[in-house]
């Protein structure tokens, strides 16, 4: 088997067992919208008590969009390395690890966003939550790329350099909105809005030299 197969087939490999995470995670965000409990619903009613779910729905509905949005990137990505070695292995294990840890800050907002007392706490875990799988992707791409160590050597310098940037500037987004939680957290959230908003433009397609 040649050099280049072994590398494609490694690389595919990966991408299987990413999707499979990024399947079960997405899937495991509707969980944590609860049915109405029978005693509830004698109060309310059904209709109400479904209408009162609507932190839940919002919570999901943001972090559905966030991880399918790292999921349609993390397949570009791959496009982007020519190979991959037990340290890049590991780096998107970590990556993965903080993508599957998702539904657990989204649960803890959805019951707790409107919660006065408990609200900021809900919201700051959120935020550390969104910041994880950034530093994770951050984390693979500039192991990959230092002196075009796994990337594709055909990448425009430029274009490797506008990557850098791009990731750093996610990176700092993300902190920011870590960090400004612990003051305001509504701004926080609102950041985090933002940035989910942003993400859903298209990428700049890879540049390659002739």
């Amino acid at each position: 088997m040649s050099e280049e197969h072994r590398s494609e087939r490694d690389l595919n490999r990966i991408e299987a067992f990413s999707d499979g995470v990024f399947a079960i995670a997405i899937t495991l965000l509707v969980l944590e919208v609860k049915v109405p409990r029978h005693d509830e619903v004698e109060q309310i009613g059904l209709g109400q008590a479904l209408l009162n779910r609507y932190p839940s729905y919002f919570s999901y509905v943001l972090s559905f969009i966030m991880i399918g949005i790292y999921w349609a990137n993390h397949h570009a990505f791959f496009h982007l390395f020519r190979r991959t070695n037990h340290v890049f292995n590991l780096l998107n294990v970590f990556f993965l690890m903080c993508i599957s840890f998702m539904p657990f800050p989204t649960a803890v907002l959805g019951d707790f966003v409107m919660d006065a007392h408990e609200r900021d706490h809900a919201i700051t875990l959120y935020a550390f939550g969104l910041l994880l799988p950034a530093v994770g992707w951050f984390f693979i791409w500039m192991y990959a790329s230092q002196k075009n160590r796994l990337i594709d050597l055909r990448l425009e310098p430029s274009y490797v350099r506008y990557l850098t940037r791009q990731y750093i500037l996610s990176v700092s987004f993300y902190l920011l909105s870590f960090l400004i939680s612990f003051w305001q957290p509504l701004a926080s959230l609102a950041v985090a809005i933002g940035l989910t908003m942003l993400y859903l433009f298209p990428t700049k397609r890879p540049q390659y030299s002739d």
